[in-house]
């Protein structure tokens, strides 16, 4: 089915914006839509020129970036509240990085231009933003340490207490990526996920059946996670 958009309401609901003018959010408002995506429908492509910032208004969105021969590193899960393209908002006119959707998914796309000269009226919301973006980067950089430094259950662990923490709040819950995908979001190869997965399934830390996990042994994930 194919995407469809409708304008902007009431922006001030957006994190952030209650900084904004009653003309700021107007001005926002007539050059925003939202866009209604589908799972596994692309938001935004690598090496596309940056023409919006983007919100999460529903959904998930799984941040990506390719490499040569075809390699994948997912940066990052995004989450309602959430905005996409500010890392690329000041760095560049490209965005250097994919967007895609993993669930249904409503994004408000917000003019590039637009977003640029309310930040530079508005230092509030400006501060705002580059709390955002400080916050993004750090998350990154964290992310690359532990797939330099921490062992492969280290990494597992940490994407099952990712999506059972900051995603569901429940020891029980459905990936929402294939096997492949949650070997790229752990900095590995689908076979070596696969095999960590079935030697937690075998000591009894998760029960696994297809796509469904459940944990039993929360102690036992998060030392993993800590001593990586």
């Amino acid at each position: 089915m194919e995407n469809y958009t409708t304008p902007v309401k009431d922006v001030l609901n957006i994190p952030g914006f209650n900084s904004l003018t009653a003309d700021e959010s107007s001005l926002i408002e007539n050059n925003s839509n939202v866009v209604s995506y589908r799972n596994g429908d692309v938001i935004i492509k690598q090496n596309t020129r940056t023409s919006h910032v983007m919100f999460i208004r529903s959904g998930l969105v799984k941040i990506y970036k390719e490499g040569r021969n075809d390699k994948v590193i997912i940066l990052k899960i995004a989450t309602p509240g959430g905005f996409i393209g500010l890392l690329s908002l000041f760095g560049d006119d490209t965005y250097h990085y994919n967007a895609s959707s993993i669930s249904n998914s409503q994004i408000i796309f917000i003019d590039v231009g637009v977003f640029n000269s309310i930040i530079s009226k508005n230092g509030i919301f400006a501060s705002h933003l580059m709390k955002q973006i400080s916050m993004e980067g750090l998350y990154i950089l964290d992310k690359l340490m532990n797939h330099a430094h921490k062992q492969l259950p280290g990494r597992i662990a940490d994407v099952l207490l990712f999506f059972s923490k900051s995603i569901y709040s429940s020891n029980v819950f459905d990936l929402p990526l294939t096997r492949r995908e949650l070997a790229e979001f752990a900095g590995t190869t689908k076979e070596s996920f696969i095999r960590t997965l079935t030697e937690f399934k075998n000591d009894r830390i998760i029960n696994l059946n297809g796509r469904q996990v459940d944990i039993i042994s929360m102690d036992i994930l998060e030392t993993l996670s800590k001593l990586g």
